[in-house]
C-alpha cells in the first residue's frame, strides 16, 4: 500500500505588501549596480498605508533617487489608485541611508594577498529534485503559477475590478514520494466593491472567475473533483496591500525559496549586493544542488554551506541526497570542491552576479525560473560531474 503525505506552499503576488519592500530594496540595488558595479548596498525597505520608510547601508560611487524608484516601483507593480491603500504619486516617502560600517567593510574588501572575504556569517541551502522540469519542489512552482496567473489577468483585463495584493496556497498529495494531486488550494484575491455582495462577500461570479480562469489552467492535470478550493475564505478582500498589511523587506522567505521543502538558512535575498552570502550562498548552494540532480548523481538533493565574515573559503560544505544517491555522498562532496568555486568572489565571478538584475527575483521566487539573467539556474557544470562520476 502506497505511503501517502501532504507537502503545502505558498506564495503572493507582487503587489503583496512585504513583496513591495523586497521589489522596492532590490530596485534600488539595481539601481546603483547600473552605475557602479561595485556598489555595497544592504537596504530595507517598509511600507504601510500611504507611506515608504527605505533605510539600508550603502557604500558606492553612484547615486540612487530613491524617492523617484519607489514611486516607479509602485507603478510599474499596479498601485496607481488610491483606493487599493497607496498610489505611486502621493504615497509618502521616507529615507535613511548611511555608509556601510567600515569594522565590515575591512574583512570583505580585496586587499593584496587577501582574497575578498565574506560579508557576514551564516549558513545557506540550496534544493533540487526531478519534480518538475525545473528541477524544484512541484507544491512551490503550482503556487508561484497561481500568484503569476493572479498578476496576468489583472494587467490584461481577463478579469476585472482586481487589486494587486493576493495570495496562494497549494497542497500536494504525494504517493510514495511522487506527487499525484492537489488535495486543497487557497487564493485570495483583492478586489473592488464591483466584486462585492449586498452582504459584504466576495460575489459567487468573481470565485467562478478565479477558478476557471486561474485555478484550473495552472493546476492542471493535479487538479480533480475532489480538490478543496477556497477563494476569499474569510468572506472578501477589498482592504489590501500596504492599508490591510505593513509589509517589510525580507518577511517571505520560504515563498522566495523552495516553499518549505528543504532547509533555510534565515537570511532573506532583497536589498543585499551579493558580497553578502545570505544571498550569493545561497544561489550557488542551489547551483550546486541542481547541476548534482541534472547530472543524475542523485533523483534529490540539498547543499548546506556555511561562512564566518571576513573569510573567503566556506567554513563548512554538506550534501544530503535523502538516499537517492547513485555514487557515495563523500565523491558528491568531492566532485562539488573540485567544480564550483564558493568563495564570496568565486561566486560573484562564475554566477556573474555584478549586474543589475535582481529586480526581477523579487518577486515569484528566485530559483525555478529558467530566464538568462538567473544564471544559477544554469545546468552547465552537470555534464563535467557526470564524467568525473563515471
Amino acid at each position: 500500500m502506497a505511503k501517502i503525505n501532504y507537502i503545502t506552499s505558498e506564495s503572493v503576488t507582487e503587489g503583496h505588501a512585504d513583496k513591495i519592500c523586497d521589489q522596492i530594496s532590490d530596485a534600488i540595488l539595481d539601481d546603483l549596480y547600473a552605475q557602479d558595479p561595485m556598489s555595497r548596498v544592504a537596504v530595507e525597505c517598509l511600507t504601510t498605508t500611504g507611506l515608504v520608510v527605505v533605510a539600508g547601508e550603502v557604500t558606492t560611487k553612484g547615486f540612487a533617487d530613491v524617492q523617484a524608484i519607489v514611486r516607479r516601483t509602485l507603478k510599474e507593480i499596479g498601485y496607481t489608485n488610491p483606493a487599493f491603500g497607496i498610489d505611486h504619486e502621493d504615497a509618502g516617502v521616507l529615507v535613511s541611508i548611511h555608509g556601510q560600517s567600515p569594522d565590515i567593510a575591512q574583512g570583505v574588501d580585496e586587499k593584496q594577498g587577501k582574497e575578498q572575504g565574506a560579508g557576514d556569517q551564516g549558513m545557506m541551502y540550496g534544493y533540487a529534485c526531478t519534480e518538475t522540469k525545473e528541477l524544484m519542489p512541484l507544491p512551490i512552482m503550482l503556487a508561484h503559477g497561481l500568484t503569476r496567473r493572479l498578476a496576468e489577468v489583472r494587467k490584461q483585463g481577463v478579469i476585472r475590478h482586481i487589486g494587486p495584493d493576493g495570495k496562494s496556497q497549494v497542497s500536494v498529495e504525494y504517493h510514495d514520494e511522487i506527487p499525484k494531486r492537489v488535495s486543497a488550494v487557497v487564493i485570495a484575491c483583492q478586489h473592488t466593491e464591483e466584486h462585492s455582495t449586498a452582504d459584504g462577500q466576495t460575489s459567487g461570479s468573481f470565485k467562478q472567475e478565479i477558478l476557471e480562469k486561474v485555478i484550473k489552467p495552472v493546476l492542471g492535470k493535479y487538479f480533480d473533483t475532489n480538490t478543496k478550493v477556497h477563494i476569499n475564505a474569510t468572506g472578501k478582500f477589498v482592504i489590501g496591500g500596504p492599508e490591510g498589511d505593513t509589509g517589510v523587506t525580507g518577511r517571505k522567505i520560504i515563498v522566495d525559496t523552495y516553499g518549505g521543502v528543504g532547509r533555510h538558512g534565515g537570511g532573506c535575498f532583497s536589498g543585499k549586493d551579493p558580497t553578502k552570502v545570505d544571498r550569493s550562498g545561497a544561489y550557488a548552494a542551489r547551483y550546486v544542488a541542481k547541476n548534482i540532480v541534472a547530472a543524475g548523481l542523485a533523483g534529490k538533493c540539498e547543499v548546506s554551506l556555511s561562512y564566518a565574515i571576513g573569510v573567503a573559503e566556506p567554513t563548512s560544505i554538506n550534501i544530503e541526497t535523502f538516499g537517492t544517491a547513485k555514487i557515495p555522498e563523500e565523491k558528491i562532496s568531492e566532485l562539488v570542491r573540485k567544480h564550483f568555486r564558493l568563495t564570496p568572489r568565486g561566486i560573484i565571478e562564475s554566477l556573474q552576479l555584478r549586474r543589475p538584475i535582481f529586480r526581477k527575483t523579487a518577486a515569484y521566487g528566485h530559483f525555478g525560473r529558467n530566464e538568462p539573467e538567473f544564471t544559477w539556474e544554469l545546468t552547465d557544470r552537470a555534464d563535467a560531474l557526470r564524467k568525473d562520476a563515471e
